[in-house]
């Protein structure tokens, strides 16, 4: 145990993680915020400050810091992406929540581990995008990057107690579940004229906007593949995904002797946010425990690649290395926010994915600026290919 509370800052507090995380760190006297971003719901950040006392926030938004500053003069508001990186430099943290949604969470990432701070990521595109780059970051600097996901924090965990007795060799490949989001059993056809609304109903989680899109495409697993790579240090053709409707078993390592190990528990994500906000520690949670005879079953499926193109073309990325993990995650993000917006079709997604991918060459990753020049030229090309690609269905 620390002697003095752990000092927490969070980037991305308005949104699902960030509001959870400070649920968590509400009910513990072990935790101490320190400090808050977001991108521009600056009314909310303002109140989340007043409610913790905290007196430092930033916004990314530059614009919406100003009003954020004339309604809280007794605080402190610093803007943009350099008043962000100024937060986790001056904020004196112990460990950053990076909750960050999309790519915009890869420079506070860096900024985070550049200092040696431990890092509680949820910012999967950090990892996707900057793959070897942030790990060996985290590496030369001594931080620890500890995993939000649910399914990550299901690995770390068996991992964790598996190499501390055993060491790295016993492990034979990793499973990461997904729950089939709410196309689950669906045919191609049928996605050509399923809804934003439609997309948006996920049967298990409550999450924001852009990662239920990815989960409904199965993109978020794709990701979380790639995530999952380097954060454990296991090859891809040794990681799985698997279908499993019920979202009860987050993650299964599978061992040299023939035995697997598995993670279970409701889906609720103040487990992993807890399990790393405390880490190496352990707290106690109000919530539901599991009761498997009340369940009474547990159902997996092969994930059907056909009709959800978005993880063959994560898997394809991966293989290619270099810059196309980046390349597919910007490229991504470009096609969910123009399905948000009403611009494509549902199964328009995977298509701009795939045709940035084929338009642009995987370069070697040698340094974070390839990955920012990458960036930018993925989401030229995608908002490129966005008029190329089936158009928004009529619904008459």
């Amino acid at each position: 145990m620390m002697s003095r509370p752990r000092r927490i800052l969070i980037l991305g507090s308005t949104g699902s993680i960030g509001v959870q995380a400070l649920s968590v760190i509400g009910q513990s006297e072990e935790l101490e915020l320190v400090g808050l971003s977001a991108r521009s719901s600056w009314e909310t950040l303002v109140e989340q400050a007043r409610a913790f006392g905290v007196e430092r926030v930033a916004l990314s938004d530059a614009q919406a810091a100003e009003p954020a500053a004339a309604a809280w003069p007794d605080g402190e508001v610093l803007a943009g992406s350099e008043g962000v990186a100024e937060l986790i430099v001056e904020s004196g943290a112990d460990l950053v929540l990076n909750a960050i949604v999309g790519s915009a969470g890869l420079g506070p990432t860096i900024a985070t581990l550049g200092e040696g701070i431990d890092l509680a990521l949820a910012n999967k595109e950090s990892l996707v995008a900057g793959g070897e780059l942030v790990t060996a970051l985290a590496q030369a600097t001594g931080a620890q990057i500890i995993p939000v996901d649910s399914e990550h924090a299901a690995l770390h965990q068996l991992i964790a107690a598996e190499r501390a007795t055993a060491g790295p060799g016993t492990i034979e490949r990793l499973t990461i579940t997904a729950s089939g989001g709410p196309f689950r059993g669906m045919s191609s056809q049928q996605l050509q004229s399923v809804s934003i609304a439609d997309a948006l109903a996920h049967p298990t989680w409550e999450m924001g906007g852009k990662i239920t899109i990815d989960s409904s495409t199965l993109m978020n697993k794709g990701l979380e593949l790639i995530e999952a790579h380097h954060l454990f240090d296991v090859p891809y053709d040794r990681i799985d995904v698997v279908v499993h409707p019920q979202s009860i078993v987050h993650g299964c390592v599978a061992l040299c002797d023939g035995a697997v190990l598995a993670h279970l528990g409701h889906p609720d994500m103040r487990v992993p946010i807890a399990y790393a906000l405390h880490h190496p520690e352990r707290v106690e949670l109000p919530v539901v425990r599991l009761d498997l005879a009340a369940i009474g079953s547990l159902t997996f499926e092969p994930v059907d690649l056909e009709t959800f193109p978005c993880l063959g073309l994560a898997r394809a990325a991966a293989a290619a290395g270099g810059t196309a993990p980046c390349i597919l995650n910007a490229a991504n993000e470009v096609a969910v926010h123009a399905f948000l917006a009403g611009r494509i079709a549902f199964t328009a997604i995977a298509e701009v994915i795939e045709a940035t991918l084929a338009t642009i060459e995987a370069r070697p990753l040698a340094e974070f600026e390839a990955l920012f020049a990458a960036d930018r030229e993925a989401r030229e090309v995608a908002r490129a290919a966005l008029d190329q690609v089936r158009p928004v269905p009529d619904r008459g």
